[in-house]
């Protein structure tokens, strides 16, 4: 993008998440685990999985609400929703239009975005796009999923991995240095099937033959996806501090998806950035896919690791194959 930057700041983030609390001690009654060798293989311990009846849009309801509170707008003030998820409540409407008409934001555009874990990266950088070419200057961005509608519970290598939540911002338009200093995105369609759902779209509906033998559920190829995710994620990082005009040693926040314990290390070792500069809370959530990010942002606020003036990188890596980054000031 040619156009001087910041264009965009964050004006107010916000989070939600099912009550729910799966632990990996309920897990070891359901399949063949061991809370150890979870923790040891992805330093996992417990999860948010929505509870029957939740909806993926009622918990974004609340992340879209405490961002805007922060941020100090009313739905009257959105001129847009970009919303990442692959896991909307229906197929029709977007998750977007549906969140749209709960807040009574009338004035905004609101569509969908789908690229897995780096949905909400992607939609940052599309949200800052629309700002560019003068869309808007308020704009809701919103990652949230409910991975649990898609994961089989009866296997191992994915149930213990993934969960439910919602993270949004408020971007507006920057009016000083804070603000998105530089993004990178990527893909590679040629490494779908290690990362994928089979069936249940319009090539392969639904019928008893794929429900019976799950094939609408997600399925992986854990060791493969664990060296493409190291390698995209590290180039990533690479890329978007390169672009941003800046050194690893600024980086003073690194806040990776929270995928995996031993990705995130291998990451921030490739990068050349101290673990003690890089959030972690996939402890407690889990893998939320697009909503990672956010929901790892707002916490780190709340623990005031999070401060304004912070040079923070972003950087995630999902099914797709999907990657992307941003450098911002917060």
């Amino acid at each position: 993008m040619s156009t001087k930057r910041p264009i965009a700041y964050f004006a107010g983030i916000g989070a939600g998440s099912p009550a729910r609390i799966l632990t990996n001690a309920e897990l070891e009654q359901r399949v063949e685990t061991t809370d150890e060798w979870i923790v040891e293989r992805t330093g996992i311990r417990e999860r948010r999985i929505a509870a029957v009846g939740e909806t993926l849009t009622s918990y974004s309801l609340v992340a879209a609400r405490q961002a805007m509170e922060q941020a100090g707008v009313t739905a009257a003030d959105l001129d847009g929703i970009v919303f990442a998820t692959v896991t909307p409540d229906r197929r029709l409407p977007s998750a977007a239009c549906d969140l749209q008409a709960l807040l009574g934001a009338k004035n905004a555009w609101a569509f969908d975005l789908v690229a897995a874990c780096p949905g909400w990266v992607y939609a940052l950088t599309v949200a800052e796009g629309m700002m560019a070419t003068g869309q808007g200057d308020t704009i809701l961005v919103v990652g949230a999923e409910k991975l649990s509608s898609i994961v089989d519970q009866t296997d191992r290598s994915t149930v213990i991995l993934f969960g439910d939540g919602a993270g949004a911002a408020v971007l507006r338009r920057a009016s000083d240095d804070r603000g998105m200093l530089a993004t990178y995105l990527g893909a590679d369609g040629d490494l779908a099937s290690l990362l994928y759902i089979p069936a249940g779209g319009s090539s392969e509906p639904l019928d008893e033959t794929v429900i019976r033998e799950k094939r609408h559920l997600m399925q992986m190829a854990g060791r493969e996806v664990f060296k493409a995710a190291v390698l995209a994620m590290s180039r990533s990082t690479d890329e978007a501090i390169r672009r941003a005009g800046l050194t690893p040693d600024d980086i003073d926040l690194l806040v990776p998806h929270q995928a995996n314990m031993r990705i995130i290390e291998a990451t921030a070792k490739y990068a050349k950035i101290p673990m003690s500069k890089v959030f972690v809370n996939v402890d407690r959530y889990g893998n939320t896919s697009s909503a990672s990010i956010p929901l790892a942002l707002v916490q780190a606020q709340e623990e005031g690791r999070l401060k304004p003036g912070m040079i923070v990188m972003l950087v995630s890596f999902g099914a797709g194959f999907t990657w992307g980054s941003v450098v911002l000031r917060w």
